[in-house]
């Protein structure tokens, strides 16, 4: 039996489909003790089966012979109990195997979404999340299709072919040459039809692939087609990736349909062969009228299971892209987790320090340079400079969306990568420049922030961020829905919406990114409001391009490319008349500072004056 390992060899894959299809087996985990009691199960069967056509070439035999017809009634009686057996045993092993692989494809689901949102946000940046839907769903019912089918009937089927084949050597080496003949021209077949269609299936995925990216690209962007009066466009693009789809999946099924004709006639072929050659063989006494007639039910039955083991070839052949693609995402590891010997930090004060911190995405151009700072706790950093300065970076860093290549960020004077992720990440808290909602209600958006918080506690959250008014003014008050990304709330009520959730997880450590950018002039002022509530008594690290809302802010560091170049107050950088005041007087804010400084100056030369005239006399 070499024909399954030369298939394997004929797909040309450099991943080994044999070695990819044992992974899907290995991906059993908890429910493999079921599975290799399935494969037992699938031994036995394959032996009973066998038996029935033995029986009943040996009922023909003893009918067609001088011997007493009584004689073939155990013979009768055995070929019930067997059948018996093979039905009864064949249910229980269907039933199992379906709940086998319908509990363990959740299973999977589940670690694998969990995988996904513990990955960086370079990698979710660089992938898209309709592909990786894809990617999950497409994976996961070809991990239960395969695992179906095996349990089922492929693995019962490639047993069948072991054991018939030595079988009919052993009953007349003479027809069971026809039947080692019929399995070369399978393999003939089959590998050759993998050769010709495999790199034509991974062109298919790839389809499969832009079609899901660009139907959840034109959807999440549903306002922008229809206002610039794209649907039509967007139409005729998935349109065209459908039909290229198509063009490359027809050459693919045209072949196998091929294999799927072929066997059909072999069928056939093999019968009038074994009849053709028992006739022949019967005339000279070599062979028996019941063991012709056995092995046309060993031919029946052999064509039977190689095309179930056509099938299980196809299957994987079929799944192999998906899978591939599945297990890539499977494989990727985070590039920031816990340590072994991290440790589970508590509540932290909120002392942090930049100790000569470098960081480059591409291992050539440095993001952020020897970057040195302290905040103590309670005070207010602004981080400002122009677009791909560093500031971003520098703020991913603190929160371990990425480690520095070197130097160190202490918080409360321990190294950010010894304590653990989630403890880290509890203490610090994000208002993002577009506010991150679910597609739940104003609850579970807010509990995000505090899972067990009470509704007091989230209207007093609401209430410090500006928030409340607004939600009791909704239909259902915290139980409204907000829509897919928050789309039911104006800009503003989203944004205070995500600052009444920084509010109620209540962390030591607050970043604000850019959080009134978007903002009109008056929502900004109530937004401002609720962030300087939400700001008190927090370490709090500002990233901002509008100098108004950071005017009193502890210090100010001005980045420009991936360094500081100025620090200060915002008073004390005006003074120095370099890039943060070209900065101010861009956004019209050095006029107040001058004037405050003229005065300044009229009141110290007035004084000095006075004191001139006092000398004098």
């Amino acid at each position: 039996m070499r024909f399954l390992p030369t298939v394997w060899r004929a797909l040309g894959d450099p991943v080994g489909m044999f070695r990819l299809y044992v992974r899907v087996l290995e991906l059993l985990g908890k429910e493999a003790r079921l599975g290799l009691a399935l494969a037992f199960a699938n031994l036995v069967l394959a032996g009973a089966q066998f038996a029935e056509p033995v029986l009943f070439g040996r009922i023909v035999d003893v009918l067609s012979s001088d011997k007493p017809a009584s004689s073939a009634w155990p013979l009768l009686g055995a070929w019930v109990a067997f059948g018996l057996f093979t039905i009864i045993t064949g249910a229980a092993v269907a039933l199992n195997a379906d709940r086998l692989a319908h509990r363990q494809r959740q299973a999977v689901l589940s670690n694998y979404f969990e995988h996904i949102m513990q990955l960086p946000l370079t990698f979710h940046s660089g992938t898209h999340s309709g592909r990786l839907m894809k990617v999950m769903l497409n994976g996961t019912d070809a991990l239960w299709r395969l695992w179906l089918g095996f349990f089922r009937e492929h693995f019962a089927a490639i047993l069948s072919v072991i054991v018939l084949l030595p079988l009919s050597l052993v009953v007349n080496w003479r027809l069971a040459i026809l039947l080692f003949v019929l399995c070369i021209v399978f393999t003939l077949i089959t590998t050759f039809v993998v050769r010709k269609t495999y790199g034509m299936q991974s062109q298919v995925e790839e389809h499969y692939s832009d079609l899901s990216a660009r139907a959840s690209d034109a959807i999440g962007n549903v306002a922008l087609v229809q206002s610039f009066v794209r649907i039509e466009a967007e139409v005729q693009g998935l349109r065209f990736i459908a039909a290229n789809l198509l063009q490359a999946q027809m050459p693919v099924l045209s072949w196998w349909a091929l294999v799927t004709v072929i066997t059909k006639a072999s069928t056939t072929i093999t019968v009038l062969a074994i009849f053709a050659l028992g006739i022949a063989l019967h005339a000279r006494g070599l062979t028996t009228v019941g063991e012709i007639v056995m092995f046309v039910s060993f031919a029946t039955i052999l064509i039977q299971k190689l095309e179930q083991v056509v099938a299980f070839i196809n299957n994987i052949f079929m799944e192999a892209p998906r899978l591939k693609e599945f297990f890539q995402v499977l494989d990727a590891v985070p590039a920031v987790r816990d340590r072994p010997d991290a440790i589970e930090a508590g509540r932290l004060a909120g002392l942090v320090e930049f100790s000569d911190v470098t960081f480059s995405y591409d291992g050539k151009r440095p993001a952020v340079e020897d970057l040195s700072f302290t905040a103590l706790p309670g005070q207010t950093i602004a981080l400002v400079g122009p677009t791909g300065a560093g500031k971003s970076t520098a703020i991913a860093l603190l929160h371990r969306a990425f480690d520095p290549q070197s130097g160190f960020i202490k918080i409360d004077g321990m190294d950010v990568r010894g304590i653990k992720l989630a403890a880290l990440r509890r203490n610090i808290g994000v208002v993002f420049q577009e506010a991150l909602l679910f597609n739940r209600s104003i609850a579970d958006n807010l509990r995000v922030g505090k899972p067990d918080a009470s509704e007091e506690e989230m209207r007093k959250a609401a209430a410090r961020a500006q928030a409340l008014e607004f939600i009791d003014r909704s239909s259902h008050g915290f139980d409204t829905n907000v829509g897919e990304r928050g789309r039911l709330l104006s800009g503003g009520e989203r944004q205070r919406l995500s600052i009444a959730r920084a509010l109620l997880k209540d962390p030591p450590i607050l970043i604000l990114d850019e959080a009134t950018s978007a903002l009109d002039a008056v929502t900004e002022a109530k937004v401002n409001a609720a962030l300087d509530e939400v700001m008190r008594g927090r370490t709090t690290f500002v990233i901002a391009h509008r100098l108004s809302t950071i005017r009193n802010a502890t210090r100010i560091l001005l980045f420009e490319s991936g360094r500081v170049i100025e620090s200060g107050t915002f008073d004390e950088l005006v003074a120095k008349g370099g890039r943060f005041t070209e900065l101010a007087r861009a956004q019209f804010m050095v006029q107040e500072s001058v004037k405050q400084s003229t005065d300044q100056n009229a009141n110290q030369s007035t004084e000095t004056s006075a004191g001139s005239s006092i000398v004098k006399a």
